[in-house]
Parts: C-alpha cells; structure tokens; sequence
C-alpha cells in the first residue's frame, strides 16, 4: 500500500516539473501607478498640517491646495473626533473616527 502511494505521488510530482519552458520574448510589466489621495490636487503635493493648541483641545487641520478638507479635534479629556468635508462643499460633518464602518466578513480558509 505504501508503494502504490508513493508511485502515484511521485507520478503526480513529475507531472508539476513538466511546465512549458518560458518564452524568451517576455517583456517586464511597467510600474504601478501612483496613489493619489486626493485626485484634483497638484501632483506630487502633500497635505499640509497645522496644529492649534488651546487650553481644551487639540486642532489639527489638514489642506491639499491650500483647501481644507479634514480637521482633527483632540480634547484634552476625551476622544478625538473629526470634521469631514466629504463633498467639497464647504460643509463639514462631524465623525467620530476615519473607519467607514463596513465589516467584511473574512474566514480562515487554510493554515500554514
């Protein structure tokens, strides 16, 4: 029994070495494109931060373009929170944290 097993696994490995062979006119992929966080900004810029300290809390706020999108509110007792503006417009919509909220399932499908 452990003879006809190792003839059949030794067949099944056989069968993995026998790949076609490369071809030689292979070309290598081009890079990835760049992240672009925030796509109307000028390439290559990086948000800026200021950073308020007042007596209660912490203001950090954050421009791309010299357009504020993001402020970062830390009170001295307590959770940080941030204003958004999502849309551009102007308005801003208070979160209590960057997670979207959205949990996707995951399973464990093999171990190591």
């Amino acid at each position: 029994m452990r003879f006809l097993s190792f003839l059949l696994l030794s067949c099944f490995s056989l069968t993995a070495f026998a790949q076609k062979p490369v071809p030689g006119n292979l070309e290598p992929l081009p890079p990835p494109p760049a992240f672009d966080a925030a796509p109307d900004a000028a390439p290559g810029s990086e948000p800026e931060v200021t950073i308020t300290k007042e007596t209660e809390q912490t203001v950090e706020e954050y421009r791309v373009g010299g357009k504020l999108y993001m402020i970062k509110i830390t009170p001295k007792h307590g959770v940080p929170y941030y204003l958004v503006d999502d849309r551009g417009d102007g308005k801003f919509v208070r979160q209590e944290s960057l997670d979207s909220g959205l949990r996707v399932p995951r399973w464990i499908i093999h171990k190591f």
